[in-house]
């Protein structure tokens, strides 16, 4: 036990040195942060909304454009199924029903069956129930048929898309788990968001505002610029806009096809990157079922443009001079480095099923109010302060070694949340209370277990080491299972139950690191330099 290398005790020493310096910018004022030097650490904890309070926004998730993409994908199925039984027809969407009518009405009743048979299961495919009773489709008579949504249907896409749409939401905002907003359904197709720390809910509308709905769809080249400017298309074929930026700098709008060959559903991951230019682009990655497809889409159409959409707007169009057979491409435009970050993290995320109309946005005051907060603080002070007492009234000089390393656990683990940017709430308070009792828990094992080596006839510093020794695997397992918990609420837990897990598990590392590492080397410092034959526990 005596003997610590050299750098042990510069690795313990740095890193308490370190976790102690992270913590120190919580106790100043953003003003005076500014003026210490860049190199020192100036990050501090946020404050939970029920400390500090935030931005508050509600809004509603429009299902028009959901219905609509839904019926102009059932049009084209039922355009396929009747053309494969050769019945010629128009079709058209009016009042969110699509007319079909026929060339000739003695192919009604064969119509009818066809579309019954081969389209209603491709309405219900992403439903949970499936089967012809997710379509309503009448003979109107004179060759007329009427398809349209069931009820049952358009209810099961509104909870599937107001689900999807509260997950997208929470991913873009608190993409590593720190921040704990308050992100939750409120009613059939609303979804309230709080946010800690943010002034102006406008920071969240810029985030939110974006569905980051990508598609790579083929460009109809036999569509002349002519044709674009007059907007004539061919069926099939729609115009859309450049970018901004594009339009800006006088870019001409495209003619695509309305069919997209492959969707942002199927992509893993985005970066920002660079191109070949050295100018900001963003890296993509889609799974193996989109890399394939990818591959067999770009195989067929070499020497063609293809357009790269997103929110409806062409923002790259490359012509693929060869197969791209790696499942992995790079998008191009004219992004700077914060909007080309802006738009990886938007595309991880995923992309909203349906756009998001703000009803109401405000800043909210903290729940607990200022006084309650000053209580808080005021009770905290005196646990800590009733706990160390009687850790050095039980332990004497052992129980200052302990109440320094609890003091230091305390400052990493403040350190190690601002490092991280983490927010801290009530329950992320909780969190670190229970950490720093583990932490005196530990310390008790130890120094009970010093003491019991005493009893059975060890010297002083035989009794020290095996004290360490025997109590690590004690302290070990009781830290792991915590852990693991600490994990499965991650894991599985949401806004203040994921702030309480990851303050609990910083503090687990950080009290194992400062019971078992830090105050052996102070208790193995002292016994190096007294050398005691005999001493008091």
């Amino acid at each position: 036990m005596l003997n610590f290398p050299r750098w042990k005790v510069i690795v313990i020493s740095l890193v308490s040195l370190l976790g102690i310096l992270a913590a120190v910018p919580n106790f100043f004022t953003e003003e005076q942060l500014k003026g210490i030097p860049s190199f020192l650490p100036s990050k501090q904890v946020t404050l939970g909304l029920d400390l500090q309070g935030g931005a508050h926004l509600l809004m509603e998730v429009e299902m028009g454009p959901v219905l609509e993409d839904r019926l102009q994908d059932k049009s084209d199925e039922i355009r396929d199924a009747l053309i494969a039984e050769k019945i010629r027809h128009r079709r058209r969407i009016r009042d969110g029903k699509i007319i079909v009518t026929l060339n000739n009405p003695a192919q009604q009743e064969q119509a009818i069956s066809q579309i019954k048979s081969e389209a209603a299961a491709m309405v219900g495919a992403s439903l949970t129930s499936i089967g012809t009773d997710d379509i309503s489709v009448t003979d109107m008579g004179n060759g007329i048929i009427e398809v349209a949504l069931t009820e049952g249907a358009i209810k099961e896409y509104k909870r599937l898309t107001v689900g999807q749409s509260v997950e997208i939401v929470r991913r873009r905002i608190d993409e590593m788990g720190t921040k704990e907003p308050s992100i939750q359904q409120n009613g059939e197709d609303r979804v309230l968001i709080q946010v800690p720390g943010i002034d102006n809910p406008d920071e969240l509308k810029d985030i939110l505002g974006k569905t980051a709905k990508l598609e790579f769809r083929l460009v109809d080249q036999s569509v002349s610029p002519d044709d674009i400017a007059r907007g004539r298309v061919p069926p099939g074929t729609e115009i859309v806009p450049p970018s901004d930026e594009d339009a800006a700098a006088g870019a001409p709008s495209y003619a695509v096809r309305k069919r997209a060959i492959l969707s942002g559903e199927n992509l893993v991951d985005a970066s920002q990157g660079f191109d070949q230019n050295g100018q900001p682009a963003v890296n993509f990655r889609f799974d193996s079922a989109g890399g394939k497809k990818f591959a067999d889409v770009t195989r067929k159409n070499v020497g063609k443009p293809f357009a790269i959409v997103l929110d409806n707007k062409v923002i790259s169009a490359p012509r693929i001079n060869s197969p791209i057979l790696g499942g992995s491409g790079i998008i191009t435009g004219n992004f700077s480095i914060d909007s080309a970050n802006e738009l990886a993290m938007l595309l991880r995320a995923g992309a909203l099923p349906a756009p998001l109309k703000v009803l109401e946005e405000r800043t909210v005051g903290p729940d607990l109010g200022a006084d309650s907060i000053a209580a808080g603080e005021v009770a905290a002070i005196i646990g800590l302060a009733a706990v160390m007492i009687y850790i050095l009234l039980s332990y004497g000089w052992f129980g200052v070694v302990a109440n320094t390393a609890l003091v230091v656990n305390i400052f990493m683990i403040l350190g190690l949340l601002s490092t991280i940017g983490a927010t801290l709430t009530l329950p992320g308070i909780a969190g670190i209370v229970l950490t720093i009792g583990m932490a005196v828990d530990a310390n008790v094992l130890i120094f009970e277990r010093i003491r019991e080596e005493l009893r059975n006839g060890r010297n002083a510093l035989s009794a020290l080491d095996m004290g360490y020794q025997k109590a690590f695997s004690t302290i070990l397992d009781a830290n792991v299972t915590t852990l693991i918990a600490a994990l499965i609420l991650f894991q599985f837990g949401s806004g203040p139950v994921k702030g309480f897990a990851v303050t609990l598990a910083c503090g687990i590392f950080t009290s194992v690191f400062t019971a078992v590492s830090l105050s052996r080397l102070i208790l193995a410092t002292w016994a190096r330099k007294r050398r005691p034959t005999t001493f008091k526990i």
